[in-house]
Order: C-alpha cells, then sequence, then structure tokens
C-alpha cells in the first residue's frame, strides 16, 4: 500500500456526504489521499492547515460557499489548483467561479473517471513550469502608465490602484510575457482552462473586454483581437 506522502493530496469540499463519499472511495483506489469537509469554513480551515495539492470543491453550500470560500483562500495562495463541482450552469456563474481564482469546473451530475482526468490536468498544468533560480519567472510589469504586479494582482495607475481578479491576473500576465507579439489564444485556453471549447474561447473573450475597460485610461495601450489567431498587447 502507498504511504500518505506518495499519493496524490486532494481536499474534497462537498455538503452532500453521500456523493462525498463516493467520490472519496473511488479516488482513494486511483492514487488519490483524499480529506473531506462538509461546509465552507470547515473547507477554508482544512485548506490552510493540510495544504493540498488540489481543492475540489462544491459551488452550493450551507454558512460559506464554494465561491466564498476561494476568495478567501486567493488572498493567500494564488497557486493551488482549485476545480468547482456545480449544478449551476449559467454562464455568468461560471465566469464568477473563474474570476475568483478557479482553474476548472466539472457541472453535476458527472462521471467519476472525468473528475479523476480533469484533476491530473490541474496538477499537470500547476507543474508545467517549475520555478528556477536561473529562469525566475516575471512578476511585475510596466505596460504604457500603469504598473502591474502579477503576485498581489494589482494594476495601478498614477497611485491609484485596481484589484484584479485571479483569472484576469493569469491572462494579463500571459499578454504581458508576449508584448507586442500575438498570444495564441489557443495557448491561453489550454494553460488556464484546459480545454480550447467554444464556451471557454467565449469566456475568455469576456475577460479580455474587462481587460481592456481597466486599461483604457493610457490611450497608447491597446489589446488586439488577432482573428482566428490570438491576442496582441500593444503599449506603444
Amino acid at each position: 500500500m502507498k504511504n500518505e506522502e506518495s499519493l496524490i493530496n486532494v481536499l474534497l469540499v462537498e455538503d452532500e456526504e453521500t456523493l462525498a463519499l463516493i467520490i472519496k472511495d473511488t479516488l482513494e483506489g486511483q492514487g488519490f489521499f483524499i480529506r473531506l469537509a462538509k461546509e465552507g469554513e470547515e473547507g477554508l480551515r482544512q485548506f490552510f492547515e493540510e495544504k493540498p495539492d488540489v481543492l475540489v470543491a462544491d459551488v452550493m453550500m450551507p454558512r460559506m460557499d464554494g465561491f466564498e470560500m476561494v476568495r478567501r483562500i486567493r488572498r493567500q495562495d494564488k497557486q493551488t489548483p482549485v476545480l468547482f463541482l456545480t449544478a449551476r450552469s449559467a454562464t455568468n456563474d461560471v465566469v464568477e467561479g473563474f474570476e475568483l481564482g478557479g482553474n476548472d469546473y466539472l457541472k453535476k451530475p458527472f462521471g467519476m473517471q472525468e473528475l479523476i482526468v480533469r484533476i491530473k490536468a490541474l496538477l499537470g498544468r500547476a507543474s508545467r513550469y517549475p520555478a528556477s533560480e536561473n529562469q525566475p519567472s516575471a512578476t511585475e510589469f510596466e505596460i504604457g502608465r500603469y504598473h502591474f504586479n502579477a503576485t498581489t494582482q494589482r494594476l495601478s495607475y498614477l497611485g491609484s490602484e485596481t484589484e484584479l481578479s485571479h483569472r484576469e491576473s493569469e491572462i494579463l500576465r500571459h499578454l504581458c510575457e508576449n508584448r507586442n507579439e500575438v498570444t495564441p489564444m489557443q495557448d491561453i485556453l489550454i494553460d488556464l482552462w484546459g480545454d480550447d471549447t467554444f464556451f471557454n474561447q467565449r469566456s475568455l473573450h469576456v475577460f479580455i473586454t474587462k481587460l481592456r475597460h481597466k486599461l483604457s485610461r493610457d490611450e497608447r495601450i491597446r489589446i488586439v483581437n488577432v482573428r482566428g489567431i490570438g491576442y496582441k498587447l500593444i503599449s506603444g
């Protein structure tokens, strides 16, 4: 039997006890170690105590829902992958989850194999670009008159600060790293959403529109849509 350290450590926050136990039993037979929490406050406490490899969280829960729990987590931890489980399918609900820092979502009811594949995909993306002392990842960027800090998710303009959502910050970081060059839409979608479906393309466009608005005080800055290929950040 594998020891706990060699398993994928998952914190599952789900108030439907039967579903939670089914997920736990299934995943523990597939190389996972599962900790359970029944609602958001308990999930928040366990997250910071246990430091899981990935968080799987239901959206609709009593006392503190999954969105509020992840909002609080992202104030301190912006790296641990988050997968939302939801019975809600409205575009606004899904976009809100991504804005708060979710990395993927799975609509109920779902197959256990799909859940396993999505968790492993999230972990693969999280470790795709390991930190290196020789190749440090840039976290601060000057964009025209703006200063962008990707770590704090803050965009500053002449002393005035705006806090970006996790998803807005990650998209802007991609654009900054490829400034004045086309950033392929597929690269952003695969890295942040996990696939390049039409629905996710629409979600990306929503975030691009929000970023254009937040960068609009400097008329030299443009985010250009290169049709069928991707986006280009031009900062004069």
